[in-house]
């Protein structure tokens, strides 16, 4: 593991976004949803795609607060231009687990 300073930390934008859109996303190599992310009136509505099938349903998804990088410059996913990286655990399985909070905060509010 590489130490970094905390001006590298400072650098990654983390933002908690409620989730207000969740749709299936058939072109993806491996099964994944197409999410749109409310961050609030700083940085808006963001796009994302994430592998998340294998443990939410989109029921489950729409209204979760997560966190997500937020700086990230764009990336393409198929179709898709993605805008942040929702974040998340990897089981042993492989299947993604969520990091999010344990009460709401305001939209946009920055880990720190």
């Amino acid at each position: 593991m590489e130490t970094i300073s905390w001006q590298d930390f400072a650098k990654v934008e983390l933002r908690v976004g409620t989730i207000i859109a969740v749709e299936d996303f058939p072109q993806a190599r491996k099964p994944a949803y197409k999410l749109q992310l409310d961050f609030g009136s700083e940085l808006g509505i963001k796009k994302s795609s994430a592998q998340i099938t294998a443990l939410y349903s989109k029921e489950q998804l729409l209204g979760r607060q997560v966190l997500a990088v937020v700086n990230f410059p764009p990336k393409q996913i198929g179709p898709i231009q993605s805008e942040c990286l929702v974040t998340g655990f990897a089981r042993d399985d492989g299947a993604i687990v969520l990091v999010g909070v344990d009460s709401p905060v305001p939209n946009g509010a920055k880990l720190g």
